[in-house]
């Protein structure tokens, strides 16, 4: 079963039978109910591998999604850049300008826009003169609008550090040419990051790399409130995710001048298995089904936004961008029908202002962490690293602005919640891993 469905972890019993090296059956105690949510790991992995994984790949491959712009060369602001990482695997291809659909490089003015799809049949030169003359062109109205999206945009309480599209170092990666995968870094450079994340930012009653059981307290140590458990168990379902990936698609060889690709048993072991991490390993996995689940929330709280006719997925292509939208609205029917949601009535539920400014410690530490990516030494991984911390930070903005979605305008995208195409694309990606 692929590596990004749940599932793998789910289908425990029988594997043992058929693996030799059976890391499934160490993960036994991974059943039953999550802390923190009435849910259980089976419900969750018969949806995700049936209702939604198949889906949710499928929709990551259309070019509305498969294309992210990133900035990669975004200095450390926390500590000089000692760790460069200089295996060639490392590396990201940046796609060329021609590659790039021209619906997506005209940025996000023609999101909302009935007539953009006309332009699917000019040619690119032509598309490029229309483009340049817009400011010539424009009506009022227009102008008026396009000033109320950089207002609001201005005034978004944003959780991560947002790349400049407009900055020269910013490039268009196709996401499908340059998979997430372990490519030979590691060591002190790869650790220091995910140490300043866990040690600097977040909340948990003591250090993360001793066994701990931070969801509920102990003999002689204070407990945390939910909104600071959520946040550390964001984070630990982050880490999971990403070290999963790495196990699924390891640097195994590179002989004869191509690299190998393949799972690493081991590694996999060594990071969860519940004997060489002190029963950390199964706490890890948990944590990632609540991450799970905490988008899966976002993408149910989200789907009004999409829902409304004036919204494109646009390409320049209506074709594809018609079967693209059609394709996201099918997964936010199965996601609708699912019946064990996190519910997050219960977060930041107490007085006015504690809730507010809990809330607003929750955004700084999480924008905190976006920023960090920008000291991963590889680019391959810093590339993933970005997008998936800003699917979650765009998830949490979603969670956080649920009043604003119910009061969106069916026929007027200038106001209230908007939400960019990075932060699209982030959103459904970092699901999709």
């Amino acid at each position: 079963m692929h590596h990004g469905s749940l599932g793998c972890w789910g289908i425990k019993c029988h594997y043992c039978a058929l693996l030799t090296h059976c890391f499934f059956c160490s993960l036994l105690q991974l059943t039953g109910v999550l802390d923190d949510c009435f849910c259980d790991v089976e419900s969750i992995d018969v949806f995700n591998n049936f209702k939604i994984y198949p889906r949710i790949k499928k929709l990551t491959e259309r070019d509305y999604f498969r294309y992210y712009k990133v900035n990669l060369k975004r200095p450390c602001p926390f500590w000089p850049d000692d760790g460069h990482c200089a295996i060639k695997d490392c590396h990201v291809e940046p796609c060329p300008e021609s590659k790039v659909p021209v619906g997506i490089k005209s940025g996000n003015y023609n999101k909302y826009s009935q007539a953009a799809n006309t332009m699917s049949d000019m040619t690119e030169c032509e598309q490029a003169n229309e483009l340049g003359a817009i400011n010539s062109t424009l009506s009022n109205q227009s102008k008026e609008a396009f000033a109320d999206w950089a207002r609001h945009d201005d005034a978004q309480d944003h959780f991560c550090e947002l790349d400049d599209e407009t900055s020269p170092d910013a490039e268009y990666v196709d996401l499908l040419l340059n998979p997430e995968r372990f490519t030979g870094y590691k060591g002190p450079s790869a650790w220091r990051v995910w140490n300043s994340i866990y040690e600097e930012n977040c909340f948990k009653p003591r250090s993360v790399y001793r066994p701990l059981n931070p969801l509920a307290p102990s003999r002689g140590e204070s407990s945390l409130c939910l909104e600071k458990r959520v946040f550390y168990r964001l984070i630990s379902g982050l880490h999971s995710s990403i070290n999963i990936h790495l196990c699924a698609e390891y640097l195994l060889d590179e002989g004869w001048g191509r690299s190998v690709w393949g799972p690493n048993v081991q590694e996999f072991r060594q990071r969860f298995d519940t004997a060489e991490t002190k029963g950390e390993g199964t706490r890890r996995l948990k944590n990632l089904y609540f991450l799970y689940l905490i988008e899966l929330r976002a993408l149910y709280k989200v789907a009004p936004y999409f829902e409304r006719a004036i919204v494109n997925l646009y390409t320049g292509n209506s074709q594809e961008d018609g079967e693209t939208k059609e394709l996201l609205l099918q997964i936010f029917n199965e996601i609708k029908a699912f019946p064990m949601h996190f519910d997050e009535k219960s977060m930041f539920a107490g007085h006015k202002m504690e809730a507010k400014t809990l809330k607003e410690e929750f955004r700084l530490h999480f924008k905190n962490i976006s920023r960090i990516m920008d000291c991963v030494g590889c680019s391959k991984c810093r590339l993933w690293g970005k997008l998936q911390t800003q699917g979650l930070g765009t998830a949490l903005k979603v969670l956080f602005s649920e009043k604003e979605i119910k009061n969106l305008p069916e026929h007027s995208p200038s106001k209230g919640f908007q939400l960019t195409r990075q932060e699209i694309v982030a959103l459904l990606n970092g699901f999709g891993r």
